[in-house]
């Protein structure tokens, strides 16, 4: 199973990928863990990178494509990918990318979301600052207030996810998004859900989903 997950800032894109991951083995991708471990590993990608990021760049479309193209290795038998592409550009390129290793896409799931709804979400979402881990009270909280399932440790909200800055991240996600969805949409890979319902029925409509897109290629 391959995959592109695009959907706004807390619309349960990790939720969802951890889900897809205990039931079919598929794997999370994000272009920033990437980056991350190309640079703390001390790669050459990673310093090409760095060097962008010093200078206030933007690391170019051709270099994070080619730091995915080394982790799909690590992935033959499925993927996720969460925050790639962001750019109808760097649709075109993973497209290509993957037609080279007959890999074809089996489904772009777009989380839908109304914003008022998706604000109130966003404040209510917590974070484990050593893992990443996020939680939100409303629709998955952890099973005591406050405290990671799996570490035991604090839970806090990060500044990112109050009420101004997730109205400007927003923005900018509508801004950018737009043209990508609206390519996906030419090319019959886009599977739209209601982001905004039970976890355990999202994860119900983009297995549905996804399977009726297989069958159907």
């Amino acid at each position: 199973m391959r995959l592109v997950f695009l959907g706004p800032p807390g619309a349960g894109k990790g939720t969802q990928a951890r889900i897809l991951q205990e039931r079919f083995g598929v794997v999370q991708i994000s272009t920033g863990d990437i980056l991350r471990g190309e640079r703390a590993q001390g790669t050459e990608l990673g310093a090409q990178a760095e060097g962008y990021m010093q200078r206030g760049e933007l690391v170019p479309d051709g270099l994070v494509v080619a730091m995915i193209d080394k982790e799909l290795v690590r992935h033959p038998t499925g993927f996720v990918m969460d925050g790639f592409p962001r750019t109808v550009a760097q649709a075109e390129a993973f497209d290509a990318l993957l037609a080279g290793r007959g890999w074809p896409l089996d489904g772009v799931v777009l989380f839908s979301t109304q914003r008022d709804a998706l604000l109130a979400r966003l404040a209510s979402r917590w974070t484990n600052p050593r893992t990443g881990r996020t939680y939100n009270v409303l629709t998955n909280p952890p099973k005591r207030a406050g405290i990671d399932d799996d570490d035991g440790g604090p839970l806090v909200q990060r500044e990112d996810d109050r009420a101004e800055t997730v109205a400007k991240r927003l923005d900018v996600y509508e801004a950018q998004t737009a043209p990508l969805v609206s390519y996906y949409r030419r090319c019959g890979k886009l599977v739209e859900i209601d982001a905004l319902q039970a976890v355990a029925v999202v994860a119900d409509e983009i297995a549905a989903a996804v399977g009726a897109q297989r069958a159907v290629q």
